[in-house]
């Protein structure tokens, strides 16, 4: 929700606005603006993140991918896809390298295969997701599930946010395994708050917390901004360096001022992919599981992400349907195909996406400000790395705070629907997962309404969800009955 008090007027300004819905969609070039940079400082990591994801893995051959490289196509790829999708779709959802399913591709794909072979397998698995929404059974499974199950998605992606800005600033701890307790998780370390860039997190967050109740314009995109401009004081104090080398350092990006501003980018990963090896080289069952593996996580983390950035702009009809849907879903699945040929894993749309429309955005203008960005920051890649984890955050947390709000249009007293949301909302940031929490939610809608006799209130196409779902669920002892 904006802070923003302008009052635009509902007659279109011009046909750029008329294009884009602007004004229709009670927006302002300005609002749309600000949206667009905070959803690129909140993503803006992935350009670091995902090379240093890919580039640990190897593949049959022990080859590695260059981190240059990979770091340049996330950007081309992140900021193209994200353009298009502003442009066709109209709806600010911005795209990237999906975190999970590089993983899945860097230690689970590639060793079974050449990196060309596991590129091969994230294109297929794009096309296929393509043929769906082009065939129009995307669209039909998005429309069957409950528009309160839609809803709690939504809230669960809004936790989702929360925990994941509280990790990436620190402020949340994963307990090691040596350590002597059941307790998974602890506050910093030790269960203490006792690292600069931890306070530096708590400070951002409370700075932006009181500009957001002050109603003051543009709050979360000068929370990151001045946060920033507090970490590097602190940095060029204490010389913390990373976290990796210092337990009390920052998380991803360390906040100095680089030494140079613009560099060349590396593309020669682009094309670098092959389709037909793998079935060969690595069997026909294992492609096929690792297929259905990336599809079925790309299809439903997509659904969630669109439902919940809808809801955080009141963009959804009474259905529970963002605006141009079919485009939405056809834009991410060319995007996933894209992130194969590109080498950088498949890119999905991102939840923090919602950092942007909680800063006003409401339109597929400010896709143009964060592709934009995505592109510079090929050329611009030491600036990108000036912003830490602990500044990006803060949006995060203030978001998911507004995307909770929600929760009150479930109704509780209905078990058979309270219980379903309650399994969605909880397990997505549980098991950090929007897809875990989605099958959830799905597997004991169909499972409570029948059992008390209202199988009839269940569309058809839930039942193949939830099959789908129960299969994903159990694909590990089916890859290691399968490899």
């Amino acid at each position: 929700m904006s802070t923003d008090t302008e009052a635009p007027s509902h007659a279109p300004k011009n046909g750029f606005d008329r294009f884009f819905e602007i004004t229709k969609r009670g927006s302002t070039l300005s609002r749309e603006i600000r949206g667009g940079f905070v959803t690129f400082f909140t993503m803006a990591y992935i350009v670091v993140l995902n090379p240093l994801i890919l580039a640990g893995g190897t593949d049959k051959t022990g080859a590695h991918l260059p981190l240059a490289a990979l770091a340049a196509g996330t950007a081309l790829v992140a900021g193209v896809m994200t353009i298009v999708m502003g442009v066709v779709a109209r709806f600010p959802l911005a795209l990237a390298a999906g975190l999970g399913v590089n993983a899945l591709v860097a230690y689970e794909i590639a060793p079974e295969m050449t990196w060309a072979d596991a590129m091969g397998l994230v294109v297929i698995e794009g096309v296929l997701i393509a043929i769906l929404v082009l065939t129009g059974l995307r669209t039909a499974v998005f429309k069957a599930v409950p528009t309160q199950l839609k809803t709690a998605i939504g809230v669960g992606i809004g936790l989702f946010l929360m925990i994941i800005g509280l990790v990436d600033a620190g402020f949340v701890h994963r307990v090691p395994d040596a350590a002597n307790t059941t307790v998974p998780v602890e506050l910093g370390l030790g269960g203490k708050l006792m690292t600069w860039p931890t306070l530096v997190f708590a400070i951002g967050l409370l700075f932006t917390l009181i500009l957001f109740v002050r109603k003051v314009k543009g709050a979360i995109l000068i929370g990151i901004l001045g946060t920033t401009v507090l970490a590097i004081v602190v940095e060029a104090i204490a010389k913390l360096g990373p976290s990796v080398t210092n337990p009390h350092g920052w998380s991803l990006n360390v906040p100095t001022l680089p030494e140079k501003i613009i560099d060349t980018p590396d593309l020669s990963l682009i094309g670098q992919f092959n389709v037909l090896n793998s079935w060969s080289d690595a069997g026909v069952l294992v492609v096929l599981m690792f297929i259905f593996t990336l599809l079925v996580t790309d299809f439903f983390d997509t659904m969630g992400t669109m439902v919940a950035v809808g809801q955080e702009g009141e963009l959804l009809d009474s259905e529970g349907m963002p605006p141009r849907t079919r485009e939405i879903l056809l834009v991410d699945s060319v995007a996933a195909a894209a992130g194969g040929a590109a080498s950088v894993s498949s890119n999905t749309s991102y939840v923090e996406s919602a950092s942007g429309v909680g800063e006003g955005a409401r339109t597929g203008v400010a896709n143009l400000v964060t592709g934009v960005l995505f592109l510079l920051a090929m050329f611009l890649a030491p600036l990108v790395k000036v912003v830490p984890f602990e500044a990006a955050s803060t949006a995060l947390v203030v978001v998911g705070f507004l995307m909770i709000s929600t929760v009150r249009q479930i109704d509780w007293s209905d078990y058979t629907i309270a219980i379903p949301a309650f399994l969605t909302v909880t397990l997505m940031p549980f098991t950090y997962s929007i897809s875990n929490g989605i099958g959830a939610g799905v597997i004991s809608y169909v499972v409570l309404k029948a059992a008390v006799g209202k199988a009839r209130e269940i569309h058809p196409l839930m039942y193949g969800i939830a099959v789908l779902f129960v299969l994903y669920y159990a694909r590990g002892p089916l890859e290691a009955w399968i490899l």
